[in-house]
């Protein structure tokens, strides 16, 4: 649990981080952004790589709890719903990308928020195959349609971040619903 001042920290890290880059942002502004000092700031999480990690898992955080509250509303196929989850979040931005990838690209191999990316993204891919084994009961190998879902959508989303716009996600979208047709139903080819 974090002291208020902790909140204050990583939440203006987490702006921070996530609009100007990990490695372009500094303690010293971070702290100023959060009207603490920089004593304050080591004093909640002891380094920047250890902050660094707490924006990642709070980011995972917030949005795989709106990924599961959408989800809960959704209809089939809900796989879809992962799409719409990555460009529509009301409180994480999405312009500049996946948070995930961009720390990813900065990040010296051994640092502990690789680690924090590598679950995140294990987790979404393995939602997909979650979704489709009770979605797509159709689906010859939900695990392989999975990580087709799954890597559509990642180069969909690190394009939002050079586009500045999610209509790749969009696109990406519509390419995932052709895939999971049901071959059995009218129409279907």
């Amino acid at each position: 649990m974090l002291t208020p001042a902790g909140e204050r920290v990583l939440s203006a890290a987490s702006a921070l981080f996530y609009q100007e880059g990990l490695n372009a942002v500094g303690v010293a502004a971070v702290a100023e952004a959060a009207g603490v000092t920089k004593k304050t700031l080591y004093a909640c999480f002891g380094s920047k790589t250890e902050l660094t990690v707490a924006y990642l898992r709070r980011r995972h955080d917030v949005w795989w709890a709106y990924l599961e509250e959408r989800l809960a509303e959704a209809d089939p196929p809900r796989a879809l719903t992962v799409f719409d989850a990555y460009v529509d979040h009301p409180k994480l931005g999405s312009d500049r990308g996946c948070a995930f990838l961009n720390a990813a690209a900065e990040l010296t191999a051994g640092h502990p928020g690789l680690d924090v990316i590598r679950r995140h993204k294990a987790a979404v891919r393995a939602k997909f195959a979650e979704l489709l084994r009770e979605d797509a009961p159709w689906a010859a190998d939900p695990e392989r349609l999975a990580e087709q879902l799954f890597l559509l959508l990642e180069g969909a989303v690190a394009h939002t971040g050079i586009d500045g716009d999610a209509h790749r996600v969009t696109l990406a979208r519509e390419i995932a619903e052709i895939l999971m047709r049901d071959p059995r139903r009218p129409g279907a080819s």
